[in-house]
């Protein structure tokens, strides 16, 4: 295709596509319906909506390709390529190819679309400036799926719409049937705008009033009648806040990355936490009379018997929020006070991750590379519950897991399902547990099996056979360290000499809060500090830590990663486990084999800036022990 031709294509584009946009933008005389938009003018107007300049007027109107030339300086060797694909892919616009061929991102993108079509691109959204007005101008549904959100009104009245699109002109179609009034529209990144919608959405739920009226309406229910009540809440404009409560506490849970919410009644009230980073967090206090509604509410969701107040209870609850599929795992148990519900959320999208990527040093990948590669054997993974061991095997099988190898789970529950794997899951109820599953597994020609836990001498030995015939078993025990597993398995009653022989590795494992990036700085360790984690003194000068900000709600921590102490069951190793000793005598063995201990770990991850030594004190053993010094 000649030049000439390249730019005819442009030019015919741009022209397109600035006359959709301008049809689009071309508003009737229609009626202003839109809460009290029409009484927000001049000085009563927020800061954030009078909207930053545009863009360079010498651009406007010109070709795409013309647009990113001039401010981007590609070449049109690149644009030429990308209009020959977009003949065989006419779905697709020319800024999308562009950013699949790593020509643009995204955002040099939205700038050149703002350039050619003279519209302003809003870098941030204060969502606090958003009138209350035009929170729910636009359903929730509607402005996740089509990446907008309306955020005021300008001088002359006219509604602002920040949208990722200014192109899908049957959008706005659609919205201007909607909302039946003038809009202008602004660009912004679909990331900030979802951002925004989960931010307005969380404050319209967060004035939901717990008054004196609605407590009484919702007291004078039956118990047996609650499931009439709930459907009545749910249905009545004055009583719907425990329906939109408890879609509050979900959806704020896992805008805030908490793992788990904890509901607690006491004598006088009703407390809820969340557990962001391993750390619980005093979210709401509520008046006790909400108790029994919002346990209702929860309950049903998670399918769990309504009346049944005296046992404990297990249910699940899936929901999708903010665009991510999110498992809820519900247990309740009775106390003196009521039902204590605790809530733990899993992100799907989240839990599958690359072994690298969750903290292991090239020292442990290493060796966990060469475990896994091995045709028998068993690999456990040790640790408290939430230290992440599912995480951890979840990595192992995926970095395996390729058609020539017949892999199978059995797990409680199933977190994620890993494509080509036979995935089962435990039912205690018609006595599928992990031993029956496992010894099924055996008749199935497996190359590899996960156990989610090895709970009983029964499923140990089942785990033992099945290393011994030539499969690779991997699973979870629940010890301090990794010494202790091997105590733990004899402590089941198994043999030690069967442990010693099919026992190839053991992977402990916590999990640290990293330094929030935004607010990272250096500081002079004291001496004791270092040498309580065995750092010297005379190499380490600088530490970090976080100050605190909003980003991490001024706790100087965001986000976890792994500190882990992996021994390798070597000879020397495998010939002392038969001799019945302890977990110490065990572990010695292994460190004069090059074990590295948690604390250990931990304290070079210090070193390195990931987390702090408060950090790692918090989550490791204080061994009595003294710790070789860990090289800087």
């Amino acid at each position: 295709m000649s030049t000439v031709e390249h730019d005819d294509m442009m030019a015919a584009e741009g022209f397109e596509e600035t006359t959709q946009v301008t049809e689009a933008l071309d508003v009737h005389d229609v009626d202003t319906d839109v809460g009290a938009s029409s009484s927000l003018e001049g000085d009563d107007l927020p800061e954030q909506l009078h909207l930053p300049p545009t863009s360079r007027h010498d651009l406007v109107g010109r070709a795409f390709g013309e647009v990113v030339a001039d401010l981007f300086q590609v070449s049109a060797s690149h644009i030429g390529h990308a209009l020959d694909l977009q003949i065989e892919q006419p779905h697709k616009r020319i800024g999308e190819l562009l950013i699949d061929q790593k020509v643009l991102t995204k955002e040099q993108v939205q700038q050149a679309l703002a350039a050619q079509l003279d519209l302003p691109l809003l870098e941030t959204i204060d969502h606090e400036q958003i009138p209350d007005d035009f929170v729910q101008a636009i359903p929730l549904a509607f402005a996740r799926q089509n990446h907008l959100v309306a955020l005021g009104a300008d001088q002359e009245g006219r509604i602002i719409l920040a949208c990722a699109d200014p192109l899908a002109t049957d959008v706005l179609d659609d919205l201007r049937v909607l909302l039946r009034a003038e809009f202008v529209v602004a660009l912004a990144p679909t990331k900030v705008i979802h951002e925004t919608i989960n931010r307005i959405f969380e404050r319209a739920s967060r004035q939901v009033q717990f008054d004196e009226d609605d407590l009484d309406r919702i007291d004078g229910g039956q118990e047996e009648d609650i499931v009439d009540l709930i459907d009545q809440l749910a249905n009545t404009d004055d009583d719907a806040f425990i329906i939109r409560w408890v879609n509050w506490a979900l959806s704020s849970a896992v805008r805030d990355r908490a793992s788990d919410i904890h509901i607690e009644p006491f004598e006088t009230e009703l407390l809820m936490r969340y557990r962001i980073d391993g750390v619980l967090k005093e979210i709401q206090r509520m008046p006790k009379r909400v108790k029994e509604p919002v346990t209702a509410r929860i309950k049903i969701m998670a399918e769990l018997d309504i009346a049944e107040k005296r046992l404990p209870q297990d249910g699940r609850i899936r929901l999708k929020v903010a665009g991510k599929d999110v498992d809820v795992r519900v247990s309740t148990v009775p106390t003196s006070y009521g039902e204590r519900i605790v809530m733990r959320l899993l992100d799907r999208s989240s839990v599958l991750k690359d072994l690298a990527d969750i903290g292991m040093g090239p020292r442990v990948l290493a060796g966990m590379n060469g475990l896994i590669h091995k045709s028998h054997g068993i690999i456990l993974v040790t640790g408290p519950t939430g230290s992440g061991k599912t995480t951890t095997l979840y990595g192992c099988l995926s970095k395996i897991n390729r058609p020539d190898l017949n892999i199978l789970t059995v797990e409680d529950p199933v977190e994620y399902q890993l494509p080509g794997v036979g995935q089962v899951q435990v039912n205690n109820k018609i006595d599928l547990t992990f031993s029956s599953g496992l010894r099924s597994f055996l008749r199935q020609d497996p190359d590899v099996i996960m156990v989610g836990e090895i709970r009983d001498k029964e499923t140990a030995e089942i785990a033992i056979q099945a290393s011994l015939t030539g499969h690779l078993v991997l699973s979870t025990v629940h010890t301090n360290d990794s010494a202790g597993a091997v105590t733990r398995l004899v402590d089941m009653g198994v043999e030690p000499f069967l442990v010693a022989s099919s026992l190839i590795g053991v992977l402990a494992q916590r999990l640290v809060r990293t330094i929030c990036p935004e607010c990272k700085e250096s500081y002079q360790p004291s001496e004791v500090e270092l040498t309580a984690v065995g750092l010297d003194p005379k190499e380490v000068k600088t530490l970090y830590r976080g100050k605190g900000c909003p980003a991490c709600q001024n706790t100087g921590y965001q986000g976890r990663q792994g500190i882990y102490e992996l021994m390798l069951v070597d000879d020397e190793v495998r010939n002392i486990i038969p001799k019945n000793v302890d977990a110490g005598q065990i572990k010695a063995v292994a460190k004069q084999r090059g074990l590295v201990s948690l604390r250990e770990d931990g304290a070079q991850k210090a070193v390195e800036g990931v987390t702090t030594i408060a950090e790692v004190n918090r989550v490791t053993q204080d061994d009595s022990e003294s710790l070789e010094s860990v090289a800087v």
